[in-house]
């Protein structure tokens, strides 16, 4: 099922229009990339009637994908050094001269080690007093759990005892952080590795300001002065082939493959209040660091990779982005992990129709039948 208000990483945006009867299509792609523009919002043009919004940058321009890794060690190198040393032998005759020369050769071998830059990482205490499993309601245990997951790295806001949506999520996010099954709820399993957790969140980024988006765990990284601050709950590209009509642009589709890219990026530009229409449908207070690919909120964070490609959060953990002064224009987005495989056909052209494909519904009619019996004859 795909969720509108996203918008495809890569796959081409398919146009069909009806003029005097007649289909045409337009697909658009952004450099070699199959780039869709599905998650924008109103285009740069309308950015001027936005007083306060950060100005929209006309040239929208993607940083080639970067290595996740650091460079392979260098091969191990042989240096030999030659010596030779002669013993000559002279004999003189009235026609003859012998000379007799011996060499020896010294052989030295120097291996070269490259040492990876170590990774950062914050100790913290297994609780004395184990937490339970809680799984809904309200109470103090649970307000044990919001405090560790605090503690560890994982994003809510203030805790208060109440298993809320942002609780749920920052206990999805600690799940998939830790590779465990992701249910959502604080089962006997979380709440023991919640209990004997060592060590806190830690992103691959280790100095400066950046976001990392893991596609493989399906979270998200906040990194502040080379610190990671806090770990949030996302869900990115499903990895499946879609055509949808857009929203903004009736008689149009759009339609290519749910990719999330994987790259080096930087936030070019973003739409500061409430909710936006996309293509796909509306996204709440978007932040464009890859063309038409955002991280933005949105009512529905799944478990698993669900958007059109781009990049989701809870409401209010895109609220708390929007709060933090530094998390701005030029900030470094550094998108990295797997991509989920398709499990449909891929689509290459819209459907013949230029109208919204019609809503399957189910009815029932009801049908009285009356007889009339003669009377019967005394």
């Amino acid at each position: 099922m795909f969720q509108f208000g996203d918008k495809s990483a890569a796959g081409f945006r398919g146009r069909a229009k009806r003029r005097a009867g007649v289909i045409t299509t337009a697909a658009c792609c952004l450099g070699l990339s199959l780039t869709l523009s599905a998650c924008l919002g109103d285009t740069a043009s309308d950015a001027g009637a936005v007083g306060d919004l950060d100005e929209l940058d006309q040239a929208i321009t993607a940083n080639g994908t970067a290595a996740e890794s650091g460079d392979d060690a260098d091969a191990n190198s042989i240096a030999a050094d030659v010596t030779a040393a002669a013993d000559v032998t002279s004999t003189t005759a009235s026609t003859t001269t012998t000379t007799t020369t011996t060499s020896t050769t010294t052989t030295t071998t120097t291996t070269t080690t490259t040492t990876l830059p170590p990774t950062t990482t914050t100790a913290v205490s297994v609780l004395e007093r184990p937490l339970r499993a809680t799984y809904r309601g309200s109470s103090a245990e649970l307000k044990r759990i919001q405090n560790r997951l605090l503690e560890i790295g994982f994003w809510l806001p203030t805790p208060n005892g109440k298993y809320g949506l942002t609780t749920r999520h920052a206990v999805l996010a600690f799940q998939k952080y830790h590779k465990l099954r992701r249910t959502g709820s604080v089962d006997p399993t979380t709440a023991k590795k919640l209990t004997e957790v060592t060590e806190r969140v830690q992103a691959r980024t280790e100095k400066g300001n950046a976001i990392e988006v893991d596609k493989t765990r399906q979270v998200l990284f906040l990194v502040h002065n080379g610190r990671t601050e806090w770990v949030f709950n996302t869900s990115t590209g499903s990895g499946q082939w879609f055509i949808e009509p857009n929203v903004k642009k009736p008689g149009q589709w759009e339609w290519g493959r749910s990719i999330t890219p994987s790259g080096k990026f930087k936030i070019q530009y973003q739409r500061r209040d409430g909710w936006w229409e996309g293509d796909l449908g509306k996204i709440y207070r978007p932040k464009y660091f890859n063309g038409g690919i955002a991280i933005h909120g949105m009512h529905n964070v799944p478990a698993q990779p669900a958007s059109h490609g781009c990049v989701r959060l809870g409401l209010k953990a895109m609220d708390y982005l929007w709060e933090q002064k530094w998390v701005k224009k030029g900030l470094r987005v550094w998108v990295y992990g797997e991509d989920t495989e398709a499990r449909n056909k891929r689509v290459t052209t819209p459907p013949t129709s230029t109208t919204r494909p019609p809503t399957t519904s189910s009815s029932t009619t009801t049908t009285t039948t009356t007889t009339t019996v003669a009377p019967v004859t005394p």
